[in-house]
């Protein structure tokens, strides 16, 4: 989980409407924020998130002994969220340092939150050690709506060719559905949310409608109505 409107990206308090300027053509400086605000809703959005899973443990990845401001301040909110949450396990990782123990031990985190720009590239980790960005989905939350998006955006190389994994963007949507349900305590909403996570398995342990990127040969359409089927079954 990252931080998505601070850091290096997305600066709200900025010069000249950027993130970064360049006062003269040998100076480029870049902007860093980081607020309390920000850092404490995603921390807590990680820790509801963690009691829906088995395992109910958060790392927060930062880099407090080099930032000691910014990552300082992010570290100080999840650490307080992490007080209100006893009952889920937290620990803190040096951003460098899970960066290697993702590819060498991903099995030892569970859910990892972190800033802004960390977030942007230990996803991209992430989604490596899965399978390619094929198999990852998105969800943007904020504090009183929601946006699911897969994160290979349009992937305009293989538009119209039916070769696309439509796993991204069907698990963007149940992830969407599953957080309607957290939030709004919509049985209804988080029954759909399993029943595509059930199917979406099914489909791939068959191993019968799997896309190339997956190791098979159906199609887009192929794939995606494999899983509307196992939904209608009840996988």
């Amino acid at each position: 989980m990252r931080e998505l409107t601070e850091g290096l990206l997305y600066s709200e308090t900025v010069i000249a409407g950027l993130p970064e300027f360049r006062p003269n053509d040998d100076i480029t400086v870049a902007l860093r924020v980081i607020t309390r605000k920000g850092s404490n809703r995603v921390a807590r959005e990680a820790f509801e998130i963690a009691r829906t899973r088995p395992r109910m443990k958060v790392t927060a990845a930062h880099k407090e002994p080099v930032y000691r401001l910014a990552c300082g301040m992010f570290a100080e909110e999840c650490r307080k969220v992490a007080r209100e949450y006893p009952d889920v396990t937290f620990e803190e990782v040096l951003i460098d340092t899970i960066s290697m123990r993702l590819v060498m031990a991903p099995h030892q985190f569970d859910v990892v939150v972190t800033t802004n720009q960390f977030g942007d590239i230990l996803t991209d980790i992430g989604a490596g050690l899965v399978g390619g960005l094929g198999l990852a989905p998105g969800l943007c939350v904020g504090e009183r709506q929601a946006m699911a998006q897969a994160t290979h955006g349009s992937a305009p190389d293989i538009a119209g060719r039916g070769v696309a994994n439509p796993y991204a963007m069907i698990m963007s949507g149940q992830m969407l559905l599953d957080w309607l349900g957290r939030r709004h305590r919509e049985p209804k909403a988080t029954a759909a949310a399993e029943a595509i996570l059930g199917a979406v398995r099914k489909v791939i342990a068959d191993g019968k409608h799997l896309t190339r990127d997956l190791g098979g040969g159906a199609t887009t359409k192929e794939m995606g109505d494999a899983i509307v089927k196992a939904i209608g079954d009840g996988a």
